[in-house]
């Protein structure tokens, strides 16, 4: 009798793996392909953009360094806008926001009901007798747990027939979120399962995590370990034979149908569960493609200073970016330098009468990259107007034209910079292009050779799913028999 007997371990790993998670893998197929067409519910830059008020600075009194100081921040970021009829100022500043009138000076300390009433009004005109105010939320809720910076919120029913909430933030006095009740719907059959996004279980963030971490790990055990099954168990020659009938494997019915999709899917599938593992960014094992504290303040020459800003700079600003009709504005720095950025131009905010242009000096931003990495050699510096393998965007809301600079250090360093903003958009160093493969590579099959080409693209996800549905699927009635047959041998036993 063999001591150590691989085969039993193989089939038993898989077996049991297999019988805990095949419900979750058929839930994260099937929600993959709703994902497919439907994400988590959201206020789009556009909508939010079309719906806020026109900049008027006419009455502002204060200029940013002197409302910053009125609070006593800091801030790492500067937003010029509209508060109803009032020019502000939103800081972001210790990791949050804090509004204040550009006209007096005083800080938005809270924002009332009627006050999110009547933001969201703009949203819905045509529903003043059906708004209702619905909640104030401390805590994120199903939706918001990607605004948890712009807390607390205020959630208000617009009573339209698709069942619209928006949610107001209590910090910069602005929606931040909408939902209905379709996006809701989808969001749940896709998102909220694929990611096992349950605001309980969500709100456990360290448990959550690991939980999906541990989780993913078993379910690439278990498709290995099937794999290496369900290859021994093949007989090309057909030497199996049941009721009679020459069979390539020794399983019938259902488990017959488990063995062959396994053997056709069972790679894929475990691309897919490993990829989502690496989603988790287990272990740290890969640096993030945000820049580093030091690179940010270098390429923007420091923090940002706001002295020699005055409201009739702003004002200015405002005039000289009027044919694009900007309904806010972003303090932006590079090298020490202060812009101000609207969707689709910027203009110096020393010196707004020099005119707008549609982007940055592009010398100047390379000259930042150079900052970020200093004493490092430049291999490539390449302007590019479409999207590459690793700063792409299918839905084309990252911005374009970047700087694309490649630099010979040990981590093969990759800066991608922002023309309009001058800030970093994305570092890519060695390890990070690797799990750019890994995992966004399998997970999504982005490809470049196929991830623009639909409905090319949609048609290979969705059979490699159904292929993974029916491998998972099929275990489900034997895995109950099984667990059936446990049970009552267990409550037979004296």
């Amino acid at each position: 009798m063999l001591l150590f007997d691989w085969r039993r371990i193989v089939i038993y790993t898989h077996r049991w793996l297999g019988i805990a998670g095949c419900v979750l893998f058929v839930a994260w197929f099937v929600s993959g392909i709703v994902m497919m067409y439907a994400g988590m519910p959201r206020l789009s830059p556009a909508e939010r953009d079309a719906h806020r008020p026109a900049l008027d600075f006419s009455t502002a009194r204060r200029s940013p360094a002197e409302a910053a100081n009125e609070i006593g921040v800091s801030p790492q970021r500067v937003r010029v806008g509209m508060r109803g009829a009032r020019p502000v100022y939103r800081f972001f500043a210790g990791g949050g926001w804090t509004t204040v009138f550009a006209d007096d000076g005083s800080a938005l300390l809270e924002v009332s009901r009627d006050e999110a009433i009547a933001e969201v009004r703009r949203f819905g005109p045509g529903h003043d007798s059906s708004l209702r105010y619905d909640a104030y939320l401390t805590e994120p809720d199903q939706w918001t747990f990607g605004s948890v910076r712009m807390m607390p919120l205020h959630r208000i029913a617009l009573g339209d027939p698709a069942d619209t909430y928006f949610y107001v933030s209590d910090q910069t006095g602005e929606p931040v979120m909408k939902t209905t009740r379709r996006d809701r719907r989808w969001a749940y059959a896709g998102a909220v399962t694929h990611w096992l996004y349950f605001t309980p279980f969500r709100r456990q963030a360290g448990l959550w995590t690991q939980s999906i971490i541990w989780a993913s790990i078993a379910g690439s055990v278990m498709c290995l370990s099937g794999l290496v099954w369900g290859i021994w168990r093949l007989s090309p020659s057909g030497r199996f034979r049941l009721k009679r009938v020459q069979s390539h494997s020794p399983y019938a019915g259902w488990m017959a149908w488990h063995h062959y999709a396994g053997l056709v899917f069972g790679l894929t599938t475990f691309t897919w569960i490993f990829s989502g593992l690496l989603s988790m960014s287990p272990w740290d094992w890969h640096p993030p493609t945000s820049p580093s504290r030091q690179q940010a303040e270098a390429v923007a020459g420091g923090p940002l200073r706001l002295d020699e800003l005055t409201t009739d700079g702003v004002r200015a600003a405002i005039a000289a970016l009027a044919s694009h009709a900007p309904k806010e504005l972003d303090l932006v720095q590079l090298l020490g330098e202060s812009y101000f950025a609207a969707q689709k131009a910027v203009v110096p905010a020393i010196a707004p009468q020099a005119g707008a242009r549609p982007e940055l000096d592009r010398s100047h931003v390379l000259a930042a990259a150079h900052a970020a990495m200093p004493g490092v050699a430049v291999e490539e510096a390449r302007w590019i107007d479409e999207y590459d393998a690793y700063y792409y965007d299918r839905a084309g809301e990252l911005a374009l034209p970047v700087l694309r600079v490649r630099f010979a250090d040990p981590q093969r360093t990759w800066l991608y910079l922002d023309a309009k903003r001058g800030a970093i958009a994305r570092k890519e160093e060695r390890l990070t292009r690797v799990n750019r493969w890994l995992y966004h590579g399998f997970h999504s099959l982005d490809f470049p050779f196929l991830y623009y080409r639909r409905p090319l693209w949609d048609i290979v996800v969705i059979v490699l799913s159904v292929g993974g549905i029916v491998s998972s699927v099929t275990t489900i009635a034997p895995a109950w028999r099984r667990l059936r047959r446990h049970w009552q041998r267990l409550v037979r036993t004296p």
